[in-house]
């Protein structure tokens, strides 16, 4: 990733006179919101949705509404914090008590890498279903793409411009699906204001898969690397955390309409692969082969964004060289790449173990970047937080600490 100087004194992207940003840093922008928004949209995102609405139906999009709601609420508050500090998270996390961002740091590396073998299995999965390959042959190659991303010489460019054309056509064909299923549109609208049926439980979910372990930091740390920092920038921060959320938002509403058309005509899924089935019941042989597309490009960029967001966390912008940093990240992805070959995908007590770290990270990392902006003011280069973003923040963070204990007990039950 490129490497830029340290922000904590000064903007580095300082915007011209009438506020328009330059058009490369409008660019990198943009790929931090499609870096948030891509990471939130992998394999386990896929399997969620489609698995919640054959259960709830039309009701699932209440749930849908709500997680979005409480996700805006958290990224507003993590891309603020972040992004006005010019600090990543476990900085502010060390400023705030001494060693607790490395305690951080370690939660997020044990989480990405065991959920980074489920990303690469997602890959192999996908160019199955696309083209016929042998998943252990396609997660290899994907996995092989993505170092060859962060190994070109403009990387931090190739990210951006990947994560935006590979997000438009997750969406693309996602919404040709939904539109070839015939979903209840009205049935579903009604749900989002009069639910038949109120599920907690999907909701924290949503919230959890949308937001959990690096992903509500992703945008945010790349946000950084744009120079995109400082109070002068809080408008293109806040419209950048929002449109991360909507965008997300988006491939959620487009997937849960395509499962949904199928569910309510009637159709019948597999069991052992609900969303690949109802893809092909939708639009026949393409169905499957739209599928295999839209499972590869959400594992490729969860790759990229898991990488990514992982090294940034163990590493500084300013006494890391660019070098380091890549091998690192090329690193991370060849040793989750080779688990993958071993092992087929990440064993289920791995998993159960890094669902605890992310789970436990989410509500100590909202913490520190709330207590910051309530306590640390000094960090925040003048800016006064605004108390009704602390507000809904820390309401918010209850939900984070519901999350948290939800993911211990499978940890709690392994020793029972």
């Amino acid at each position: 990733m490129s490497h830029t100087p340290e922000q904590h004194g000064t903007d580095t992207a300082t915007a011209p006179p009438g506020g328009r940003l330059a058009a490369s840093t409008r660019s990198t922008l943009l790929g931090a919101m499609f870096l948030m928004a891509t990471s939130a949209i992998g394999p386990g995102f896929i399997t969620q949705t489609t698995a919640f609405t054959v259960q709830l139906g039309a009701a699932f999009a209440f749930a849908i509404l709500v997680s979005i709601l409480i996700d805006i609420a958290l990224q507003l508050n993590v891309w603020r914090v972040i992004g006005v500090s010019g600090r990543r998270a476990q900085e502010l996390g060390n400023l705030v008590a001494p060693g607790l961002g490395w305690v951080m740091a370690g939660f997020l590396l044990i989480g990405g890498l065991v959920f980074n073998i489920g990303n690469v299995s997602g890959a192999g999965l996908g160019t199955d279903a696309m083209l016929g390959l042998d998943p252990k042959i396609g997660g290899g190659i994907s996995a092989l793409i993505a170092i060859g991303i962060f190994l070109s010489k403009r990387a931090g460019v190739a990210v951006d411009r990947i994560v935006v054309v590979l997000g438009l056509v997750m969406i693309g064909l996602t919404a040709y699906v939904a539109v070839t299923s015939g979903p209840p549109v009205g049935q579903a609208l009604r749900n989002v204001v009069l639910p038949e049926q109120v599920d907690f439980l999907a909701i924290t979910t949503l919230v959890g898969g949308t937001i959990g372990g690096y992903i509500v930091y992703a945008g945010a740390h790349r946000l950084l690397d744009s120079g995109v920092t400082g109070p002068a920038h809080v408008r293109d921060i806040t419209r950048g955390s929002v449109t991360g959320i909507l965008l997300t938002a988006v491939m959620r509403v487009l997937l849960f309409l395509a499962i949904l058309g199928v569910v309510t005509g009637g159709a019948a899924l597999d069991p052992d692969n609900q969303a690949a089935s109802a893809f092909g019941q939708a639009a026949g042989e393409v169905g499957l082969r739209v599928f295999g597309v839209v499972l590869w490009a959400a594992a490729i960029t969860s790759i990229i964004g898991a990488s990514y967001t992982t090294v940034t966390f163990v590493t500084s912008r300013t006494r890391t060289s660019d070098r380091t940093r890549t091998l690192l990240v090329v690193g991370f992805i060849a040793v989750t790449t080779l688990a993958f070959l071993l092992l087929g995908t990440a064993p289920a007590t791995l998993l159960v173990f890094a669902g605890a770290f992310n789970g436990l990270l989410l509500p100590i990392g909202i913490a520190v970047l709330l207590w910051v902006a309530t306590r640390r003011t000094d960090l925040l280069r003048g800016y006064r937080y605004p108390r009704w973003l602390l507000a809904i923040g820390w309401v918010a963070w209850l939900v984070t600490l519901y999350l948290a204990v939800n993911s211990v007990r499978p940890v709690i039950d392994l020793f029972s």
